[in-house]
């Protein structure tokens, strides 16, 4: 039996176990005390509070309390009512369509009317309209730092232009940003910068920066960093390599089995009705240092930025990190929702 009939079979069917569930609780509470202590999810909870403030995609979640008082009947229940719910059921297999669906209604029977779905928490991106400073303490001789803007919407027609963009300037170890800071002026152990495509089409591009330096090294750092988001340098040999890794990467890559079907459904979700690698692909070779730099301007240089800071109090100085821009400094329950 697939092990997807097995696992709907189980939800139908599944029972109530209060011990399971303490367990599962202990399980949870000790992931949470463990987020805690780390410093890469202290900076995804900075990045999301960037990108749409103090309530956020990633703090979004149910206390402590809360979830203390959850009983094994109530998470139960919502198991056996989850196909209740308007959904789509995805298929790959030597089966045709007509062999399938006899056999997935036997095995998923649906209901005569759907269950009325709760709304989406819905957040709103934030807007950048002068430099501020998100800042979380770590007791860490390291520094990092990210430079975060919410930019318009999603256009399709921009995708070839920012492929060539972050692939010539930040995207990997060849870029204008790794060579710069990390190769020629040693200032971090790790940098990079890119023109982040969002998911769906309502959603906005997001423009981010990244620095992990030494402690001593922040100023000289961020500086660097600084300097590259206000003006382009232009190295023709680099724009060439971007062009061609392009090409390479979608001449190379295979979207086959199921991958097909998720493909699809993530191209429907940002309105496309056609493959984009496609219009990358025929696009990129007639793309100059001219376009790059005309979308370097309108949506990268000279813009305010929201940095994230996660570094040690005692390593950087809070005057240091005020010239940047309006400081918030941010606890773990403000970061993490708990």
């Amino acid at each position: 039996m697939p092990r997807q009939i097995k696992e709907l079979l189980c939800r139908e069917n599944c029972r109530a176990n209060e011990s399971a569930l303490a367990a599962l609780k202990a399980r949870i509470a000790k992931a949470r005390t463990d987020a805690k202590a780390n410093k890469g999810a202290i900076m995804q909870g900075l990045t999301n509070y960037a990108r749409y403030g103090a309530k956020n995609p990633f703090n979004d979640v149910i206390s402590d309390t809360e979830m203390e008082k959850i009983t094994a009947t109530e998470l139960v229940n919502l198991l056996h009512n989850l196909s209740k719910y308007s959904h789509k059921i995805i298929y790959y297999g030597p089966q045709s369509l007509i062999a399938f669906k006899p056999a997935i209604k036997k095995l998923h029977p649906l209901p005569f009317t759907w269950k009325q779905a709760a709304p989406a928490t819905l957040f709103t991106p934030s807007v950048q309209n002068k430099n501020q400073v998100l800042y979380a303490n770590y007791d860490m001789v390291q520094a990092e730092v990210i430079w975060l803007r919410n930019n318009n919407k999603y256009n399709e027609s921009e995708e070839p232009v920012i492929n060539v963009f972050n692939n010539y300037f930040g995207f990997n170890m060849s870029s204008i940003v790794f060579q710069t800071i990390r190769e020629s002026k040693a200032l971090a152990y790790s940098t990079y910068a890119y023109y982040i495509t969002p998911d769906k089409k309502d959603d906005p591009f997001v423009s981010l920066a990244y620095i992990g330096c030494q402690a001593d090294k922040f100023n000289e750092a961020v500086t660097a960093m600084n300097e590259l988001l206000t003006t382009l340098p232009k190295v023709n040999e680099n724009l060439n390599n971007a062009r061609v890794g392009i090409k390479k990467d979608i001449e190379t890559e295979r979207i086959t089995q199921d991958n097909i079907i998720f493909n699809y459904l993530a191209a429907q979700r940002k309105g496309l009705k056609s493959d984009i690698r496609k219009q990358t692909y025929t696009s990129v070779d007639k793309i100059n240092f001219e376009q790059l730099q005309q979308f370097y301007k309108q949506n990268i240089a000279n813009k305010p930025y929201t940095y994230c800071i996660l570094a040690s109090e005692n390593k950087i100085s809070a005057s240091d990190i005020a010239k940047l821009g309006e400081v918030k400094k941010l606890t773990l329950k403000e970061l993490f929702g708990y």
